[in-house]
């Protein structure tokens, strides 16, 4: 299935939604996404819980900034899974490593929020960070390809 045909599906079942939004939403997110790693990185030694999700929320914030660049929002009860599906099937197979990990990320994120029995530890937050620095200079050199005159950050 072709990117058109799954995004189509994904809109025709509700969860996502097309919608007009400006560039400067686009780049509200990203400059949000690099303050979030920027304080992950800081709370490393302090917290490894708020350095994992912050890593997160850089990660999240990153992705939906690409869905909004291509007009789409997510609309469902599920927007962190779709936000990670959709935008895994723009990005591509040269993500698919970067988007598992995501995915992975987001559900020790929902454990974290609604069972908070198994923090990450140390090695687990360490590798979250990695994760979330690779995965926003990747998303930032392919949104600078796709139009370079938009200055996005």
């Amino acid at each position: 299935m072709n990117l058109s045909d799954y995004l189509n599906r994904l809109l025709e079942r509700g969860l996502l939604k097309k919608e007009r939004i400006g560039l400067d939403q686009v780049r509200a997110l990203l400059s949000a996404a690099d303050r979030n790693l920027a304080a992950a990185k800081k709370t490393f030694s302090i917290d490894e819980e708020t350095c994992f999700q912050m890593a997160y929320n850089a990660m999240l914030k990153t992705a939906r900034a690409l869905l909004f660049l291509h007009g789409l929002r997510p609309d469902d009860g599920q927007q962190h899974k779709t936000t990670i599906e959709a935008a895994g099937a723009i990005l591509g197979d040269e993500f698919t490593a970067l988007m598992t990990k995501f995915d992975r990320m987001r559900r020790k994120r929902n454990r974290l929020t609604y069972e908070p029995v198994y923090p990450p530890d140390k090695k687990e937050t360490k590798e979250a960070l990695a994760v979330a620095e690779e995965f926003l200079g990747k998303v930032k050199i392919y949104l600078q390809n796709i139009d370079p005159q938009q200055k996005l950050f």
